[in-house]
């Protein structure tokens, strides 16, 4: 039992999303696709767009990335904060149109050339149309917005396809949402739900593990904390008969050992005075709470009166994290050891407060006047809830009112005064700059909690 739950953890999970039938098509062919034995498939189909969020809920902590059925549930799913990993979502043009028309015809119900048609791309639609020699004149598209709710969208689509059937414009609708197609079933409306074929369903199968096995190696990707005794109880003599200092870095040597033990880290002597944790990336975000605290320092300074300076570094490289953690631990050192920094491949630089132990206060750098206020003005704007306070650049424009450009340099610099910590990175389903998440530390604001 327990090898077999090792393999099951081993493989890479793809979480399914969206509508009981297109689920179902969707686990049946990725148990045929030629390298099924490496990854696992897990459901989370819904019977109504009300039940979306229940199920996603559900197996999202446990996926490496998330494949929806079509665009609405993903712009849903991104809408509300629930996609903690990659995803990407089943395309709704090329094959799904030419299929979605190709039964209309055969099943007697639309006319190419006067049809109505949701979710699909104005360009999509006219280049699938000059393929196949149809005049597009007659055929009118309600583009895929991105929806505050569905029940927006799915009244917006409804209304749309029914007064043009009812002005005598179209033949029949060509919907992708199965609630719009049973409501306009419902009004007499021709209606034909397009539904992508088995080839368009392979191919998005293929890009949710390729994203997935992105997300998994970037977990296993090396970490680099360097964890030195702080200045100011380095012994000034640190020769081999310093007894007490000895005795001082083997205690530290424990107290390290008794950290990592669970994580698969490795601990090894640096210098006189401190030592290098390797450890991956996964295993350093359970040790520090998901980057929200700094790793050993509380419990080091428990178990032995003494600070230490932690840097933690990442990079692509082996080299490169070590080059980080080392400047990691000089920006620890400038702050009398009340934080732990982290510096990640980018370069950008991140501040971990203590954990504070029985009740004790978090000691942390000051921060500077202006990023406080600005901490202050998105906490208020926001409003209540762990939620709201993460954000991304898109967010922060919106809040601000600035360019997303400086709005990035915004949580940038939150994050640099110990205001904010990076999440990681989101990848989008196309290309382009990964989104970065960033949660604010409410409870650093100079107002009234």
């Amino acid at each position: 039992m327990d090898r077999l739950r090792s393999e099951a953890r081993s493989k890479i999970a793809i979480g399914v999303a969206g509508p009981h039938d297109l689920v179902e098509q969707l686990i049946h062919i990725g148990a045929e696709l030629p390298d099924a034995a490496a990854f696992r498939l897990v459901g989370a189909p819904h019977a109504g767009e009300d039940e979306a969020h229940e199920k996603l809920a559900k197996i999202v902590d446990g996926v490496d990335a998330v494949l929806f059925t079509g665009p609405l549930q993903h712009d849903l799913a991104r809408r509300s904060g629930e996609l903690t990993v990659p995803a990407t979502f089943v395309p709704v043009g090329g094959a799904v149109l030419y299929s979605g028309l190709l039964r209309g015809v055969l099943a007697g119900k639309a006319d190419p050339a006067r049809v109505s048609v949701d979710s699909v791309c104005r360009a999509d639609v006219a280049e699938a149309y000059a393929e196949i020699g149809v005049p597009i004149e007659g055929v009118h598209v309600s583009e895929h917005q991105r929806p505050e709710s569905a029940r927006e969208l799915i009244d917006f689509h409804v209304d749309f396809h029914e007064k043009l059937h009812r002005d005598g414009a179209t033949s029949a609708a060509l919907t992708t949402i199965r609630a719009v197609a049973g409501r306009l079933e419902a009004v007499g409306v021709p209606v034909v739900r397009m539904t992508p074929p088995a080839h368009t369903l392979r191919l998005a199968l293929n890009t949710a593990v390729l994203l997935g096995t992105g997300n998994r190696m970037a977990e296993s990707q090396i970490a680099i904390v360097l964890v030195e005794l702080a200045a100011a109880v380095r012994p000034g003599d640190s020769g081999p008969g310093n007894y007490w200092q000895q005795e001082l870095k083997l205690s530290l040597h424990r107290a390290l050992l008794a950290e990592v033990r669970l994580l698969g880290a490795t601990v090894v002597p640096r210098d006189e005075n401190g030592y290098v944790v390797t450890a991956t990336v996964g295993a350093l975000a359970r040790m520090t709470d998901g980057f929200r605290v700094a790793p050993f320092m509380d419990r080091v300074r428990a178990e032995l009166g003494v600070a230490v300076e932690v840097g933690i570094g990442l990079g692509h490289t082996a080299r490169d994290a070590d080059a980080n953690a080392l400047a990691a631990v000089e920006r620890a050192r400038g702050t009398g050891a009340t934080a732990a920094f982290l510096i990640g491949g980018d370069g950008a630089a991140l501040s971990l407060p203590v954990r504070p132990r029985r009740g004790e206060p978090v000691s942390e750098p000051a921060a500077g006047a202006k990023a406080l206020k600005v901490l202050d003005r998105l906490v208020t704007r926001l409003g209540d809830g762990p939620e709201a306070m993460v954000v991304d650049a898109e967010t922060v424009a919106r809040v601000l009112g600035v360019a997303p450009r400086s709005a990035r340099r915004v949580l940038q610099n939150l994050a640099e005064e110990g205001l904010a910590w990076a999440l990681p990175p989101v990848r989008n389903s196309h290309a382009g700059r990964p989104r970065q998440p960033y949660r604010l530390m409410a409870e650093r604001t100079t107002k009234p909690q």
